[in-house]
């Protein structure tokens, strides 16, 4: 049987890097936590002590700020659209977290069990279709299918990320175009989507509608590149999940292949197998190799580039209220990155 959490409130988290950029946003998180915290009535109240455990306010919630930043007029300006908007982006997310933390045998996500360890494999899949299925619900409420068909293609795109990485994991031929096209579609896209729909919802022109499109799907590439620079320098206590899954779980990223092209032919090979699952992962060498050998430096200018063309996609639209503050997302994501390397 399975054992449901005792509370249905969730303790505030603790702050986080975003935290700053993200502090003119109180207002509208507040509206979104609240929000949130009124839909679990909407699930049935066998699983709405599991549903909670994932809606927690713990979490760096970088897309329900993207969808706000991207549709921002004023610092007192909290939209009901926005808001909206706001939790069905962090719904399909969450859910996405849920099945990414079964798929990786995932302990630990903001520094607490995942569902994986909480419920068992079998009921987390569930409770992620579940938190699909009421983002779906939650969109098609809006005036015009506009906003559900974009969240519509935008879940499919992302899990068909997920599948695709899922089915080349393991495999040593996977090719940077691939790579690039598995990370836009699992990551990017959620950020892209996030910025259309507060640009959209707000009112904004479609000039800059498509502009904030852009942004997104270029700081979310940059988002991931960074998170699986994490993966190999990050530390757990800090970054709030389990690490050092990529290269157990056979998943080829940026990293990996930098040190592949940087290394000698037979230590190629070793790593080859070590991602093939047929000798034993060794985190500890490839991360000694990696600082050796220039990958981390090499992986920070991939991100440095995402984060220009992110720049560069709103380069004609200083003037505009959302501008700044979404450029500013850009600079703490560097700022991140470069908190990554290693002292000494």
């Amino acid at each position: 049987m399975i054992m449901a959490p005792s509370t249905v409130i969730s303790p505030p988290g603790k702050p986080n890097a975003f935290a700053g950029v993200f502090s003119l946003l109180a207002p509208q998180m507040a509206a979104l936590d609240t929000f949130l915290g009124g839909q679990l009535e909407a699930f049935e109240p066998e699983i709405r002590a599991m549903v909670n455990y994932c809606i927690d306010t713990s979490g760096k919630r970088i897309r329900p700020a993207l969808v706000f930043l991207s549709g921002w007029k004023d610092p007192k300006h909290v939209s009901p659209d926005l808001v909206r908007a706001a939790a069905i982006v962090e719904l399909v997310h969450l859910a996405t977290l849920v099945h990414d933390d079964i798929m990786d045998s995932a302990d630990l996500r903001r520094s607490r069990r995942t569902a994986v360890r909480e419920f068992g494999p079998t009921a987390a899949v569930l409770l992620g279709d579940a938190l699909f299925a009421h983002a779906l619900h939650l969109a098609a409420h809006f005036p015009t299918t506009e906003v559900c068909a974009a969240v519509s293609e935008s879940t499919r795109r992302v899990c068909a990320g997920e599948i695709v990485q899922t089915l080349r994991r393991g495999a040593t031929d996977l090719t940077p175009a691939e790579y690039q096209r598995i990370i836009d579609l699992k990551t990017a896209e959620l950020f892209r989507v996030s910025c259309f729909l507060g640009a959209r919802l707000s009112g904004a022109d479609d000039g800059y509608v498509g502009a904030s499109n852009r942004f997104g799907r270029h700081l979310g590439i940059a988002y991931q590149i960074y998170d699986d620079l994490a993966d190999f320098f990050g530390r757990e206590e800090k970054i709030g999940k389990t690490l050092g899954t990529d290269l157990a779980s056979g998943k080829l990223t940026l990293p990996l292949f930098a040190l592949m092209d940087r290394l000698p032919v037979y230590e190629r090979a070793s790593l080859s197998e070590e991602i093939a699952g047929v000798r034993p992962a060794r985190p500890a060498l490839r991360v000694k190799q990696m600082l050796e050998l220039g990958v981390f430096d090499a992986v920070e200018v991939a991100v440095q580039d995402e984060v220009s063309a992110a720049r560069a996609a709103l380069a004609e639209w200083p003037g505009r209220a959302p501008t700044p503050h979404l450029l500013s997302v850009g600079d703490v994501l560097l700022s991140q990155v470069a908190s990554l390397r290693p002292v000494g």
